[in-house]
């Protein structure tokens, strides 16, 4: 029990890094729409209901997002596609990046060009809200060698993009373990793969068995 002059411990907030992937592990297909053109009714419910959360990204993430979201504004899409890139705009998150200037154009993101191993483990401690990502690949890598993700989510749509797979996640992480914690199917047979990870210097097992 807290005496008089003490404070409760603040719990940290979480970080979950998640990728959305074809299976051969590819972010993006030359040619192919967004979601593969599998954007199913049911994951888009479940991500709605998601508990708010401070987003984070790296400079080239947020370089293609908010050029895909002047553009939507532009071109020949969706009332509910305009609508989403304006709602991420007003978002509350965080930018990572040393060439970036401030202010950003999307009024809800604020820059910052200090560590972000370093950024990310103060902010654990502070946010009021969980802590994802969103895309930056590099971003997560890092955050992930340094031992501060929790939960490590991948979103897997039933499309083999071969050759024309993009951004092929997997070739640019180091070795990790994964204990899984949860699994979904949604509709259109998106698997939802949910787990603990753990960095690993080097493979399980005695250097003979490697």
């Amino acid at each position: 029990m807290n005496g008089p002059d003490t404070q409760p411990t603040r719990t940290e907030q979480s970080l979950t890094v998640g990728l959305i992937l074809s299976l051969d592990g590819c972010a993006a297909g030359k040619g192919w729409p967004g979601w593969w053109g599998l954007e199913s009714p049911e994951y888009l419910d479940w991500l709605a209901q998601q508990p708010d959360s401070l987003t984070l990204m790296g400079a080239n993430t947020y370089r293609v997002m908010e050029e895909m979201s002047e553009q939507a504004q532009q071109i020949d899409v969706s009332e509910d596609e305009k609508a989403s890139f304006a709602q991420l705009a007003d978002a509350d998150q965080i930018v990572f990046s040393a060439t970036l200037s401030a202010p950003l154009a999307w009024p809800g993101t604020r820059l910052i060009s200090t560590d972000a191993v370093e950024a990310v483990r103060e902010l654990k401690r502070t946010s009021a809200k969980p802590l994802v990502t969103m895309g930056s690949i590099d971003l997560g890598c890092s955050l992930l060698r340094a031992g501060v993700v929790d939960r490590f989510r991948v979103v897997l749509f039933p499309v083999i993009t071969g050759r024309t797979g993009l951004e092929r996640i997997w070739e640019r992480y180091q070795d990790v373990a994964l204990g899984l914690v949860e699994a979904r199917t949604f509709e259109g047979g998106l698997q939802l793969l949910e787990y603990v990870p753990t960095p690993l210097d080097a493979p399980p097992g005695t250097a003979w068995e490697r």
